[in-house]
């Protein structure tokens, strides 16, 4: 038999497989109407693991790639069902209140972590001209300042184009579980720095952020220096100011080594000449702009074969493009992870507000951190 025989009766097999298919999605419909009536779920966990074990004990060796195929259709099944339902009322009322017609506007000023000069207040004038900065010592504690009310609106970096995540940030969402209401993708030129009197043959150590000194690490490595980590690129920029010491450096903004007298030795030492890091805007206070497109959530999944694999069909189905997953490790020694995810939509879209809606039905623990415009 050769192949186009073989691909003609695969294409039978899916000509009979259709108009079945469409009949289960029909009944579906049915079952949503009958389950709506009575104020019953619609995920049933224990009837879909009997029918998937049924599947695999009568699908011999192919029972793992069937029972696949049946998990897909039992996920489209419950989406329709989601669409008659509804479900997530609480999320979903939250979500429809937050709408914002205009931009971002606090009469307060935005906390951002480190001195002046630093990338993070360089953000905020670009999202906030008009706003002042108050600059805190460690991220954590921007958050505080939102939490207390002393801050409406704090800027955090999340990730870099080149170094990656960063890790502490995202610890700290997830300790908070503030809304994301806005996001910057700025442009990072680092310079190495130093004071005025400072000759670049005796340079030893160079202080900046660890993120920064990752962003440098083929200039450090090239020219032997040791990078030393600090809490902030300005803030380094400062301590290297202010010290005695003849041999030392920072990496840093061209802007905070005017602002601290440095002098620019030299300019865009970063490892890629496209160095961006992205910029989120945390709130107590969910609201969403009319532009929105980007999305937030933490959730996590049982420690079950396939289950984080199904979630991310899920978004897929939609039509949906997941454009971040990480993952971070929950505090309870059970070596379990909290999955933070950014997928591309706006929940003004009926198909897609019912998806995050639906999931925090199905889901143990999740969280809808906010729909917010970022420049693609």
């Amino acid at each position: 038999m050769d192949l186009l025989q073989l691909r003609k009766e695969i294409d039978d097999i899916d000509e009979e497989l259709i108009p079945l298919l469409v009949k289960r999605m029909n009944i579906a419909e049915q079952v949503a109407e009958y389950k709506a009536e009575r104020n019953m779920p619609v995920l049933n966990e224990k009837r879909e693991q009997e029918i998937l074990d049924d599947v695999e004990a009568k699908c011999g060796d192919k029972g793992d790639i069937i029972k696949t195929i049946f998990s897909a259709t039992m996920d489209a099944s419950r989406a329709i069902q989601h669409k008659i339902i509804g479900g997530g009322d609480s999320l979903r009322s939250l979500i429809q209140s937050s709408f914002i017609d205009g931009e971002l506007y606090t009469d307060g000023f935005i906390a951002c972590q480190g001195v002046e000069g630093a990338y993070s207040g360089i953000t905020s004038n670009k999202l906030f001209p008009k706003t002042p900065v108050k600059f805190y010592k460690a991220f954590e504690d921007v958050f505080e300042a939102v939490d207390k009310g002393d801050a409406k609106f704090g800027i955090i970096p999340v990730e870099n184009s080149t170094a990656g995540s960063v890790h502490e940030s995202y610890d700290l969402i997830m300790k908070y579980r503030f809304y994301v209401v806005g996001a910057y993708d700025l442009r990072i030129d680092h310079c190495l720095c130093a004071k005025p009197d400072t000759k670049y043959e005796k340079i030893k150590n160079v202080y900046s952020h660890p993120q920064a000194l990752a962003q440098c690490n083929n200039f450090l490595k090239n020219f032997d220096f040791t990078g030393v980590n600090f809490s902030n690129t300005a803030a380094a920029a400062k301590f290297v100011s202010e010290s005695k010491k003849d041999d030392v450096a920072v990496i840093c903004s061209e802007k905070a080594a005017k602002k601290y007298g440095l002098k620019v030795i030299k300019r865009n030492i970063q490892n890629t000449v496209i160095n961006k890091t992205r910029f989120i805007v945390i709130s107590k206070k969910l609201l969403i702009s009319e532009n929105a497109n980007k999305i937030s959530l933490i959730f996590t999944v049982p420690h079950e074969t396939g289950k984080l694999y199904r979630i991310l069909g899920r978004f897929s189905m939609a039509g949906l493009n997941l454009t971040k997953l990480e993952s971070r490790p929950i505090e309870n020694g059970n070596f379990s992870y909290y999955f933070y995810a950014d997928i591309l939509g706006n929940v003004r879209d009926e198909s897609t507000l019912d998806l995050i809606c639906a999931l925090s039905e199905e889901l143990p623990h999740y969280n809808f951190l906010g729909n917010y415009y970022e420049e693609i």
